[in-house]
């Protein structure tokens, strides 16, 4: 029998972090942090090339995510090494400082043993911190996952002969006393004849603690159908306190749906070759102050509105959308910050070190040392700027750099393939995290990563004209160099195969001594251009040498980045917090009136309309005659379903 549900939460440990920082260098790092100036107390306990461990589901994993992004470079994935055997026995990689308020860069160094057809290539990368990604993806798997409830139940007054039974073992030595409002069941000890409520199963009772649950299918339809919080308050005639509270429910619904139906099927499903579409939608945050805190000064306030980013992949041959996590950490307070700063002197340390490295107040500034080059002014704006932001909604928004990593670390567990293929925009942040955590994938050969370039000035006629003509002259081509047999799909593979043999995706270059290749960044354009989007240009970023032109012009000519867009366009259309600016009655500015302000909502909210969508939508299925859910076309069920089988089954 299911137990009843709640939201996960940090405390629940879904995923453990071994503390990269011992007893012994913690006691030296308070010894050392008056002494020391800040660079020299970075440079002490430096963590860029030391792995971090977690557990996650019963597994033990190390991530380090420092090395060399340059799929074509020598060094791409290869962890740091210094050279003994070589004159100056030099590194692999150098770290070089840009000064103060500055980000620091790993360069790779040169090779000094040539290779057949790879060379370093002198690139730089922002190096992160590991301890912060292990952070981060902590945080959003605590997101996906639901606990079951168990109270602590005391069934016995103290002294009582029978005090280590329970009547869920020895249900003879207890009285039934019928439910409680609630609906929970009452059981009475026969020696002391104490009363207990014991909650119920959630098939008994799945709308425990729920006050106007009959409202439940109305309100999910007003949410993903852009009505704003006020008009469903008015509509249902509940307060906006009754709105969070069964959105919330709403939420917690769709994760224990999701649970079974989608966590489970895709632990023994995998595909031959998976496309995954990969994008940022980004949307303004209400950035508001917390009750009392507001007031007729604006000298010392943040801005009102806050780009905030949502990480969204989805299969492209499908359209399933896997994951969609917002980058804001809601968990976190500046209490913790603080904490954090003064136990491990972390305003000392590299940004890569830290933490917390990856949240916009990685640490609560602090009182310049006798070493320190940081003025009393510097130190005092920094500080103010940090307690201003404890008049503002709790939480803390995260570099997307970092939400992304995670956010496809993630996949990488969940999803099955011994192919994979990527497709984004030409987002640096996307494609170095794609690179940093499926390296072992490019490095053999089995994950190649495409671009997908789209000018999103056209007009849909422009699209519409730009498409019919590229058909009809493709038609001309094939029949002027005597493919007029061929359909427009195999004349356009044929097309783009002559292309890449004239000119492939990367060059062979020489540097006297060994040839190396590098990518040429040499697009093609799309001779089938979709009716909605006119032409664009595709690239892929990784080796291809090894296949054939026309396997390559394949994978080329499948590149789309339809999953994502579709649905960011069903979050800006069917979600009211998270729609374009309206403009203003003046008609002089924009107005972001029902624009969000607390990511928490945004989250669930974009969760709710991923499982609606997946589950619920039909859409067209490519080569089948009906329309079908993503998740049909997936694999993953077999029926639709319907808005009530997601907030009612058992």
């Amino acid at each position: 029998m299911a137990k009843l549900k709640r939201l996960a939460t940090p405390s629940d440990d879904v995923l453990n972090i071994i503390e990269p920082v011992s007893s012994d260098e913690l006691l030296d790092r308070h010894l050392n942090y008056p002494i020391l100036s800040p660079r020299h107390f970075a440079q002490r306990y430096n963590k860029l090339y030391e792995p971090i461990e977690f557990i996650f589901n019963g597994q033990t994993h190390k991530i380090q995510f420092n090395y060399c992004a340059n799929p074509y470079c020598l060094w791409f994935g290869q962890p740091q090494e210094r050279f003994e055997n070589i004159k100056n026995k030099p590194s692999r990689y150098k770290l070089t400082s840009k000064g103060r308020y500055r980000t620091d860069s790993i360069v790779c160094n040169p090779n000094h043993e040539p290779h057949p057809d790879k060379k370093s290539l002198n690139c730089t990368v922002t190096p992160i911190s590991k301890w912060s990604v292990a952070e981060e993806i902590k945080r959003l798997a605590t997101m996906d996952i639901v606990k079951d409830i168990e109270p602590d139940y005391v069934f016995h007054n103290e002294n009582c002969v029978t005090d280590s039974y329970t009547p869920f073992s020895n249900p003879k030595d207890f009285y039934r006393r019928g439910t409680s409002s609630g609906g929970s069941q009452k059981w009475q000890c026969k020696e002391c004849k104490k009363i207990t409520n014991v909650l119920p199963n959630r098939e008994k009772k799945f709308t425990y603690n729920q006050k106007k649950n009959d409202i439940m299918p109305m309100f999910a339809k007003m949410l993903i159908n852009r009505l704003p919080v006020s008009r469903t308050c008015e509509a249902l005639n509940i307060s906006p306190k009754t709105y969070y509270h069964k959105l919330e429910w709403l939420y917690r619904r769709c994760l224990e749906f999701l649970e079974r139906y989608e966590q489970k099927s895709l632990e023994t499903k995998e595909v031959d070759s998976l496309w995954l579409n990969t994008d940022k939608m980004i949307y303004n945050l209400n950035n508001v102050r917390k009750k009392g805190h507001g007031g007729l000064r604006y000298d010392n306030v943040e801005d009102k509105l806050m780009q905030t980013q949502i990480i969204v992949s989805g299969d492209v041959d499908t359209g399933y959308i896997f994951r969609s996590d917002v980058a804001y950490d809601w968990t976190i307070t500046l209490e913790d910050i603080k904490e954090d700063t003064v136990y491990y002197r972390e305003d000392h340390l590299y940004e890569f070190s830290r933490k917390n490295g990856r949240l916009r107040f990685s640490v609560l500034p602090q009182p310049p040392t006798e070493n320190d080059d940081e003025t009393d002014l510097e130190y005092e704006m920094a500080f103010n700027n940090f307690q201003r932001r404890n008049k503002y909604i709790d939480g803390l928004h995260t570099n997307s750099n970092y939400t992304a990593i995670a956010h496809l670390w993630l996949l990488k567990q969940s999803l099955h393939s011994p192919k994979w293929r990527f497709v984004t925009d030409e987002d640096e942040t996307l494609m170095k995290s794609i690179y940093r955590v499926f390296k072992e994938e490019i490095l053999s050969g089995e994950a190649h990563h495409f671009l997908c370039k789209i000018d999103r000035d056209k007009t849909l006629q422009e699209a519409f004209r730009e498409h019919v003509v590229a058909a009809s002259k493709l038609k001309a081509w094939g029949e002027a160099n005597g493919f007029e047999e061929q359909s427009l799909r195999k004349l356009a593979t044929t097309k783009v195969s002559i292309e890449l043999n004239k000119k492939p995706l990367y060059k062979i270059l020489s540097d006297g001594t060994q040839n190396y290749k590098v990518w040429a960044k040499s697009t093609v354009e799309h001779p089938l251009p979709p009716s909605d989007k006119g032409h664009f240009s595709v690239d892929c970023t990784t080796d291809t040498s090894s296949y054939s032109d026309e396997y390559v012009a394949n994978m080329l000519l499948k590149v789309t980045d339809r999953p994502t867009s579709n649905f960011m366009q069903m979050i800006r259309r069917r979600l009211s917090v998270l729609e374009r600016p309206l403009v203003t009655a003046r008609g002089s500015g924009k107005s972001y009136i029902y624009a969000n302000f607390n990511p928490k909502y945004a989250q669930m909210a974009v969760t709710i309309l991923r499982t609606y969508y997946n589950f619920c939508l039909r859409t067209k299925s490519k080569g089948k005659k009906a329309r079908l859910t993503p998740a049909q076309q997936l694999g993953l069920i077999d029926k639709q379903f319907t808005l009530n089988d997601i907030l009612y089954f058992k």
